[in-house]
């Protein structure tokens, strides 16, 4: 059986000291100037920097001297549930009970409340085999009359591998159904002349990029222009060319493909031949976002985020029947793969992305 260690907020200091030690791993403790706390998770590939008691945010991934994370304007995160105020993680789940930019009908947050949660309860669990480590999270949210449920993540780290293995289980706690909405917010940093690759239909059908504009962002010029043109043919988007005005961001709904074994894959192929890569189930998240924003102050790419819908806000996508009606005392889950690809690794997952792709 593994071994679990509970980590209560007093293991953490604002000194980084050391936690625990395992084979080629090593966990240190440490809070952040804003006095969030924070797990440095180490093998011999690289390491991720995990807030657990603020919504399990993966707040750095860096493997094979590379950091795999988005430029943003925060070097470390704020003590703050507000979205846009603290920004910049490499993986942040969002949703349940609401998600993306609150219509006019809304009351929830941007992205809902689950990116900033505070967690109540973490923990680590030691693989017997000293293969793996994992670090995990519980969340309960209750609100009189409308909400309680109970959700529990995990991140997991194997050794030798820059690959991690994400997951979210909600259980509704509730004797009466819930409407759920989720999606993983895994923001890469994207290269110049990197490559889209993704198992999904390369049209506008299957990759539709979101023509209308939320009120967080303000268009440049051409941006409008360029919106059309990918309504039409998203192709040119496929290569990450300087210049491109992905500037302040835009945004596609995937309706991705999955392989005999269920898996959907997407990834950005650097020019030296290795990939940012994420992997999920359609059957557990039925579309996939693309975000893209390339600006002076921020730098990012979400790929393909797992998503249970689109996002326009909880009233237009239960208005599209895009809402997980989850019963009462049911749970529903979702298991990601994420990180970095080698060069010979790449090449094996665009043989899959093709062959998928002409199935």
């Amino acid at each position: 059986m593994s071994a679990r260690i509970e980590l209560p907020p007093s293991s953490f200091d604002f000194q980084e000291r050391p936690f625990c030690q395992m084979g080629e791993f090593s966990i240190s403790t440490f809070k952040y100037a804003s006095g969030i706390a924070a797990l440095r998770v180490k093998n011999s590939r690289g390491e991720i920097i995990v807030l657990p008691f603020k919504g399990q945010q993966i707040w750095r991934a860096e493997f094979d001297d590379r950091d795999l994370t988005m430029r943003s304007m925060f070097d470390e995160p704020v003590d703050t549930q507000i979205y846009l105020e603290t920004y910049g993680a490499f993986m942040i789940h969002c949703g349940l009970t609401g998600l993306g930019a609150p219509g006019p009908q809304d009351n929830h947050p941007l992205h809902g409340e689950l990116p900033n949660a505070p967690f109540q309860h973490a923990w680590i669990e030691l693989d017997p085999s000293g293969t793996k480590v994992t670090i995990g999270g519980s969340y309960q949210y209750t609100v009189a009359f409308s909400t309680n449920y109970l959700a529990n993540a995990n991140i997991s780290m194997t050794a030798g591998s820059s690959l991690l293995d994400v997951s979210l289980a909600v259980e509704n706690l509730k004797q009466t159904p819930m409407d759920l909405m989720y999606l993983a917010h895994a923001n890469f940093r994207p290269v110049d002349h990197g490559e889209l690759h993704y198992s999904a239909h390369y049209d506008a059908k299957s990759v539709r990029v979101r023509q209308s504009i939320p009120a967080h962002i303000s268009p440049k010029p051409g941006y409008k222009e360029f919106i059309a043109q990918l309504a039409a043919d998203p192709t040119p988007h496929h290569k990450l060319t300087p210049g491109l005005a992905f500037d302040p961001e835009i945004v596609f709904t995937l309706d991705m493909l999955a392989g005999e074994d269920g898996l959907a894959h997407a990834l950005q192929k650097r020019p030296d031949g290795t990939a940012d890569y994420i992997s999920f189930r359609p059957d557990q998240a039925p579309l996939a976002t693309r975000w893209i924003c390339r600006t002076p102050d921020q730098d990012g790419l979400g790929v393909a985020f797992p998503s249970t819908s689109e996002v326009e806000g909880y009233t237009a996508e239960k208005a599209k029947d895009q809402v997980i009606e989850l019963d009462g005392q049911k749970v529903w889950r979702i298991d990601i793969q994420i990180g970095l690809l080698t060069a010979s690794e790449t090449d094996t997952v665009l043989a899959k992305i093709d062959a998928i792709r002409s199935a």
